[in-house]
């Protein structure tokens, strides 16, 4: 079994501190041998990182590029928060990604979007990352995020 953690040394990549909950719920729960992720928001050091929805060439919006950073800041939380629970080198694979993108009328860029995320978990977990996935366009998120991840993972 590899060594996540290793490896997230190895990328130089530094898991952040699990993101509080805003309402009644925990960060993640486990279940037998899967591990479920609340919904996680592009929170750096308690603030939200971007605000806003997605669109192309619109002013005063979250640009695709943003977005796809904010969603690998998701996966980052997301990640912290199996790591609270349960370790990260309990993971044997990502089993399953959901991401909701605040999008503006017309944006339809959805899946590059969480493509944030999904590269993110790939560089870390190589083939163990590899994971089915949903990419939903919503009007609104929490907080005024652009982007909210979920993950599944086996442990």
């Amino acid at each position: 079994m590899a060594s996540w953690k290793a490896r997230l040394a190895e990328l130089g990549i530094e898991l952040p501190q699990v993101a509080a909950p805003l309402a009644a719920y925990v960060p993640a729960v486990q279940s037998g041998s899967w591990v479920f992720t609340s919904g996680q928001l592009p929170m750096v050091r308690g603030e939200l990182s971007t605000h806003g929805k997605v669109s192309e060439g619109a002013e005063g919006v979250v640009r695709p590029e943003q977005a796809t950073a904010a969603a690998r800041t998701c996966a980052l939380n997301a990640l912290a928060a199996v790591d609270a629970l349960v370790g990260l080198d309990s993971i044997k694979r990502v089993v399953k990604v959901v991401g909701f993108v605040a999008s503006a009328p017309g944006f339809t860029g959805q899946p590059a979007v969480i493509n944030g995320a999904s590269e993110l978990l790939g560089e870390i977990f190589g083939d163990a990352g590899v994971h089915a996935r949903s990419a939903v366009g919503v009007a609104e998120l929490p907080l005024g995020a652009p982007v909210e991840l979920e993950l599944i993972v086996e442990i």
